[in-house]
């Protein structure tokens, strides 16, 4: 597959980590993604794509792509024989100025493009994505768009400040701090959080504290699940256990039985840092 990807210029640096384009054929027909604390935008140039956001939930077909903002469980996406697409990662709180509806509408229920944009908007950016010159002028009409549907949202400031202190510290942070260095209060501060991320801050912080201790796994080496589950914060191996379930369905070893199964198979993969086959 080839992955092209870059940092956007300013103003939406701050609410975007990467624009990026994909494009061949992917690993595995069905590829399941844990939870994570970021949301992401897909505009898809090629045949539908199938995601299933939990497994009390029918597989929904997204032909011009999908908006997903920060999600609590796995998703589990399927892709044709060859995809290919651009896409947006967003900072937890960067998805907020493109939405004409609440984050927390949207929380574990991906929507189509069509859906956030209106169908006219999203035709009109298509067609110019499929006659740019390329994957870096694909990123750049695509930067240019979402300047264009760049709008001011209440509350941003204070989500944005303190959704960045949760990240620096992979979420080993007293939300109570937050609030009181904030000046709000608790009921305050997840209503914006709940509005412009989808979840409270407590739920990011989760997040962000599974994300650290799941990428400081070597599954090419033995495992010490206690001391990892010490490392990252958790009060014992069991609680971490329990989070572990409940972010990617899968329990510790039988994730690291399914990362060997996508390193062995697919050595060097650019997926290879965080979805896993679901096949």
């Amino acid at each position: 597959m080839e992955y092209v990807s870059r940092v956007p210029r300013p103003p939406l640096d701050g609410l975007i980590d990467d624009l990026y384009y994909l494009e061949g054929a992917s690993p595995y027909a069905r590829l399941m993604l844990p939870a994570s604390p970021a949301a992401f935008l897909i505009v898809n140039l090629g045949a539908p794509l199938r995601i299933r956001a939990g497994t009390d939930i029918e597989t929904a077909e997204y032909a011009d792509g999908c908006v997903v903002t920060v999600p609590t469980r796995a998703l589990e996406f399927g892709y044709p024989p060859r995809t290919r697409s651009v896409g947006v990662h967003f900072k937890p709180w960067g998805v907020a100025p493109f939405l004409p509806m609440p984050a927390a509408e949207l929380c574990d229920r991906p929507v189509t493009m069509e859906q956030v944009w209106g169908r006219s908007a999203v035709a009109e950016l298509r067609d110019r994505l499929a006659t740019a010159d390329g994957p870096h002028e694909m990123l750049t009409v695509l930067e240019e768009g979402l300047i264009r549907r760049l709008h001011e949202t209440a509350g941003l400031g204070l989500v944005r400040h303190a959704g960045s202190v949760i990240a620096a510290t992979g979420g080993a942070v007293a939300i109570g701090d937050l609030r009181v260095s904030a000046g709000v209060s608790s009921t305050h501060l997840a209503q914006r959080f709940k509005e412009l991320v989808g979840v409270t801050p407590k739920r990011l912080a989760r997040s962000y504290r599974f994300a650290a201790a799941v990428l400081a796994i070597n599954p090419a080496v033995p495992i010490d699940w206690g001391e990892l589950a010490s490392r990252a914060g958790y009060f014992d191996q069991a609680h971490f256990g329990h989070e572990f379930r409940a972010f990617t369905g899968l329990t510790p070893t039988r994730y690291v039985d399914v990362r060997q199964r996508f390193l062995r198979e697919h050595p060097g993969h650019v997926l290879d840092n965080w979805p896993l086959p679901a096949d």
